[in-house]
């Protein structure tokens, strides 16, 4: 399309992209005059014609043609112009940016890497491309990997590095070039920044408007294919971060492919080089991702390092993309969940009888047996709950979870119902609320501060006539894979068995849930025209806060279709209790951004509270952080002054593997320590994840700074194109358009028109 252009307007679009119209008036006004009497001539021609049987219609016809055809000799006769600013030859300097990281070794042209294929097209002297720069101007390279830096020449050096800093390598290469006239800036790469990845770098986004701000243009070369022939990638895994010992750890792959569709292949996990979960998929059709969700025991303590790998075909272009390693805490502590319950019911005692056998849960349980009276159940010593629900945030927030039975709102004073809410936003904790008839609206929840955490909304209670609702309770397609509902190794089987659950009554009505809520259990009961959402939970603030809206949950294990060793009942309450209490945050909570690498600086980010959960400044806080050897070292933190109750530190380690991070904080008396906090270091992989040339991140950097972005082959157009510039030393230049051959097609054509109407009606 550029050649079409060219031939028609005479130059290429960048010329007029970049130019300014204008007139040159070869003669003064005064010449105008006989255009002005040809013209009148013509139009007194016209009217003679038509007295000879001419419409109206005709006369507007042959008169806007003929008025067009003097317009277009009048406007080359005015001799039209583009100024456009050009860079003085041999008086400007290009910086070249050659990606050297190591997705550049990828062998996708036609057998040649990209690397090489880079420097046979565009570097040394018998590159035509680089004759025609090194012509015009004076060539300085650089590289993209580390923090960037010179280079003497386009692929000096291995390809080598670790991660792509496409704007980084480019804001360095400009400092360094600071007080020379410079015309533009050429990177050629294949568009693979993922500086993102590493810990602490500068979004891309800041870092394109400094480019843009600098007024130097960028000429993008986009080396490599756009879409793999053949490939395979683990392109996602995600995991919890925390999970109690004797859990299940629900590992959910994505993987994407080019070239195999229904290929079946098995994906695998290992934990230390033993193979603890494997699964078949059948991939789809190319472009399409295959998502494998595996169930994995966790039944060591620490930190779990799992490897998830497909197994590599024979024809594939890229090897290092089909495995991921990811890492998965397993805490062995015992976590406690306060139980408040308002009267004696079924409810509580099989719950506690649900979990009781798990060592990783501890229930304790305040049951109202009368005014004023409480029995207490699994305390830690007779002062713990003695003068009943907890009136203080320090002894509030001391629990981890909260359970919240069939009791009303009036209960609570209006500073407790405000603290329940404070230890879901500002502590972190998890509250369940279950259903009841003294639970939720029906308790009078509606309006109370506890009512802003709660995952649907609350309206007034609803008379009821018939008592209790049967509902049959199933699960969303969201509780399907949700590892709280998951009742089997598999989605199918787990579905299949909440199929067979014997049906629940609920006495509450719970509105719609609240935007942002997911609803994992839904009832469904006869002559309801939409399902109740049943359990339902959200995000709020710092924690999580969930509602089970039935008041009989026991009857999964007491009904009579329910075999006696059916294990259903306490599978649903030890995995709820446990997701309800999962990545709570502690008084002391470390923070590792991202994964680093040997020798390169990981931040660490440690936020401090005090005993209610306020954020503690002026702490004295240090880590001591473990290396996979045992090498013990001291990391001071320092108070990050814009944000309360964090303190940063850098990590820069030694060595591979995952090291682990104890941090100790002392405030005046209180001293804290945190629970670990694990930090991998591996050789950076990213290079070859997501490895096709990306063209929109090329034309992202040239579009936001004024230049162009160029495929290979259309790449022999940058040495015309970067000469145009308005950077650096440059003249302004006037090029002739009068010339034009479209205007010689349009005068052509307007004439040749007017010929063709006038004989269509007989007047020629």
């Amino acid at each position: 399309m550029e050649s079409l252009f060219e031939l028609l307007f005479k130059y290429r679009p960048v010329v007029f992209e970049r130019g300014t119209l204008g007139f040159d008036w070869p003669v003064p006004w005064m010449a105008l005059v006989p255009i002005a009497l040809a013209a009148a001539i013509g139009a007194a021609w016209l009217y003679r014609q038509s007295q000879a049987g001419l419409t109206t219609r005709d006369q507007w016809v042959l008169g806007g043609l003929r008025a067009f055809a003097i317009a277009i000799v009048a406007t080359c006769l005015a001799r039209p112009v583009l100024a456009v600013s050009r860079a003085i030859e041999q008086r400007n300097v290009v910086g070249v940016v050659v990606d050297d990281s190591r997705s550049m070794r990828i062998t996708d042209h036609d057998g040649a890497a990209r690397g090489d294929y880079a420097q046979q097209v565009f570097g040394g002297p018998d590159s035509s491309l680089f004759k025609a720069l090194s012509a015009k101007f004076q060539l300085r390279f650089f590289r993209t990997s580390g923090a960037g830096g010179r280079s003497e020449s386009l692929g000096e050096g291995p390809l080598n590095g670790a991660r792509t800093h496409l704007a980084s390598a480019l804001l360095r290469a400009e400092e360094e070039l600071a007080g020379a006239p410079v015309a533009g800036m050429v990177v050629i790469s294949d568009g693979a920044d993922n500086s993102s990845s590493m810990p602490g770098a500068t979004p891309m986004l800041e870092q394109l408007l400094a480019l843009r701000a600098r007024q130097v243009p960028v000429y993008a070369i986009g080396v490599g294919s756009e879409r793999f022939a053949r490939d395979i990638e683990v392109s996602r895994v995600e995991v919890p971060g925390t999970v109690l010992r004797e859990a299940s750890i629900l590992v959910e792959v994505v993987v994407t492919q080019r070239g195999y569709a229904g290929t079946k292949i098995p994906v695998v996990i290992e934990d230390s080089g033993r193979i603890i979960g494997t699964k078949e998929v059948t991939l789809p059709r190319d472009g399409d991702a295959a998502v494998v969700r595996l169930r994995v025991p966790a039944s060591e303590q620490g930190a779990r390092l799992l490897r998830i790998h497909v197994p590599v075909q024979s024809d594939e272009m890229v090897r290092e993309n089909n495995e991921r390693a990811v890492v998965v805490v397993v805490s062995d502590r015992r976590e406690k969940i306060l139980y408040l319950e308002g009267e004696p019911r079924f409810e509580l005692k099989f719950i506690r009888q649900a979990v009781e056998e798990d060592r990783n849960l501890q229930v304790v349980t305040l049951l109202r047996s009368a005014k004023d009276k409480f029995l207490r159940l699994s305390v830690d010593d007779s002062v713990e709950l003695a003068s009943g629900f907890p009136k203080t945030r320090e002894e509030l927030f001391s629990y981890r979870g909260v359970i919240l039975g069939s009791v009303e709102a009036s209960f609570f004073t209006v500073d407790q119902l405000r603290m329940l809410a404070d230890f879901v936003g500002i502590r972190g904790g998890g509250l369940l609320a279950l259903g009841g008839r003294r639970a939720l609206a029906e308790g009078g929840y509606a309006g109370t501060p506890l009512a802003d955490a709660l995952p649907v909304e609350l309206g007034p209670p609803v008379p009821r006539d018939s008592g209790a609702t049967e509902i049959a309770v199933t699960p969303t397609a969201a509780g399907v894979l949700h590892p709280a509902t998951q009742l089997a190794p598999n989605d199918t089987a787990t579905a299949a068995l909440w199929r067979q659950m014997p049906p629940l009554t609920t006495v509450n009505e719970v509105g719609r849930p609240k935007p942002g809520a997911t609803v994992l259990l839904e009832g469904n009961a006869e002559g309801d025209r939409r399902a109740r959402p049943t359990l339902v939970f959200q995000r709020y603030g710092r924690g999580k806060a969930i509602v089970f809206a039935v008041q009989d949950a026991w009857l999964w294990q007491m009904h009579q279709s329910v075999p006696v060793e059916d294990q259903r009942h306490e599978t649903f309450w030890r995995q709820l209790l446990r997701w309800q209490v999962s990545d709570v945050p502690s008084r002391v909570d470390v923070v590792a951004v991202g994964e680093g690498a040997v020798n390169e600086g990981i931040p660490l980010r440690v936020v401090v509270s005090d005993s209610a959960y306020a954020r503690s400044n002026g702490a004295s806080v240090s880590a001591e952080v473990v290396s996979p050897s045992g090498e013990r070292t001291t990391l001071p933190f320092e108070w990050a002054t814009d944000r309360d109750g964090e303190y940063a530190a850098t990590m820069v380690p030694g060595q591979n593997g995952v090291h682990t991070v104890n941090v100790t904080s002392v405030a005046g008396r209180d001293t804290v320590r945190s629970t670990a906090g694990y930090v991998r270091v591996a050789d950076p992989t990213a290079e070859y994840f997501g490895a096709e040339m990306r063209p929109a991140v090329l034309r992202q950097f040239a579009d936001e700074t004024g230049g162009r972005f160029y495929r290979t082959s259309e790449a022999s157009r940058l040495a015309e194109d970067i000469q145009y510039t308005t950077s650096g030393a440059t003249e302004v230049e006037r090029l002739d358009l009068w010339d034009m051959p479209m205007l010689f097609l349009l005068l052509m054509a307007t004439l040749g028109a007017e010929w063709l109407y006038r004989r269509r009606r007989g007047l020629a």
